[in-house]
């Protein structure tokens, strides 16, 4: 789910021309409109979705019968919502985007989508993703759905400016969704997952704003507001605090689980310890690439998790 206010260093001297020319509309064929809409709805996050899979994956099971499907579903749900925060959230900051070095590439900033288009996109997105949950009358789906939508409007029109409280709404989009894949399933999270869950996406959220505000310095307050609240040191101890959290709760888990003939899920927390020092190290560096694309992008990290994740199936599905 994430947005970010958008103020360009200089903003009073900026010249005219480049905003102008940035804003002019281009031509509206239906391709380039559709793939302004698509850029729009970001795909890059899309990846964020597959959390649905969390909780069955934990459990071993898909749930109830047809739980596949279900969980398909509870993907395309949040992937709507999420597409809907976006087209409004991008509404809501076209000015400041416009001011913005490569912000105001982006569709709504541009002139590519018009904002009256985003706007009833947003409302269908929005009916989709609340919809999908009454289809298959399950209101435990709707409620994460609505819960999600509702945090993240909020996010986006005002506690984006509130220090701590928008780490933590950022974070609360990544545990909605695992909620979402689980209650879509009707696979019970044991009260192990969902802290493990909630400390990781925390994790990310407080490295989120770590790296932008090392990376930015001070040019991170004019690109969002809220930066002149925190610190990069008290976020990176709150990066290693949570980390070391999580892997704590990971081995409490593993520990419970761990018999003589089935170690595997004690052992999946190495490289689970891996991954994170990993993460650490890639945060320390001073870089503008999305902290997704540290996770998903970097060869080590994807080793690392690979690693993890066989070990843990193992550990699940081996007798």
């Amino acid at each position: 789910m994430t947005s970010n206010n958008s103020l360009a260093p200089n903003e009073d001297t900026e010249p005219i021309e480049p905003i102008a020319a940035a804003i002019a509309v281009p031509s509206s064929s239906p391709a380039r409109w559709l793939r302004a809409v698509i850029r729009t709805t970001r795909p890059r996050q899309w990846p964020k979705n597959l959390l649905v899979f969390a909780a069955p994956l934990a459990a071993a099971s898909l749930g109830r019968d047809d739980g596949l499907g279900y969980a398909l579903l509870a993907m395309l749900v949040f992937a709507c919502a999420s597409a809907a925060v976006y087209f409004v959230n991008d509404v809501v900051d076209v000015e400041r985007d416009r001011r913005h070095p490569v912000k105001r590439n982006r569709p709504i900033a541009s002139g590519a989508l018009p904002e009256r288009h985003a706007v009833v996109l947003a409302a269908l997105a929005t009916a989709f993703a609340v919809g999908g949950g009454v289809l298959i009358r399950e209101p435990l789906l709707v409620a994460a759905a609505v819960g999600y939508l509702c945090e993240s409007f909020l996010y986006s029109f005002r506690l984006k400016h509130v220090p701590f409280v928008e780490m933590v709404l950022v974070a609360a989009g990544f545990l909605l969704r695992v909620l979402g894949g689980a209650a879509a399933t009707h696979v019970r999270p044991s009260i192990w997952f969902l802290l493990v869950c909630s400390l990781g996406a925390l994790g990310v959220a407080i490295a989120k704003r770590y790296t932008e505000l090392t990376s930015l310095g001070e040019e991170a307050v004019r690109h969002r507001p809220v930066m002149r609240w925190y610190r990069p040191g008290i976020l990176r101890v709150g990066q290693l605090l949570v980390g070391a959290a999580m892997l704590a709760t990971y081995l409490m888990w593993a520990a419970n689980e761990n018999t003589a003939e089935r170690p595997w899920h004690l052992l999946s927390a190495v490289p689970l310890a891996a991954a994170l020092i990993r993460f650490g190290v890639l945060t320390a560096r001073r870089t503008v690439r999305p902290v997704e694309d540290l996770i998903m992008r970097d060869a080590k990290m994807l080793c690392f998790e690979g690693v993890w994740l066989v070990l843990f199936c193992v550990g699940l599905y081996v007798a």
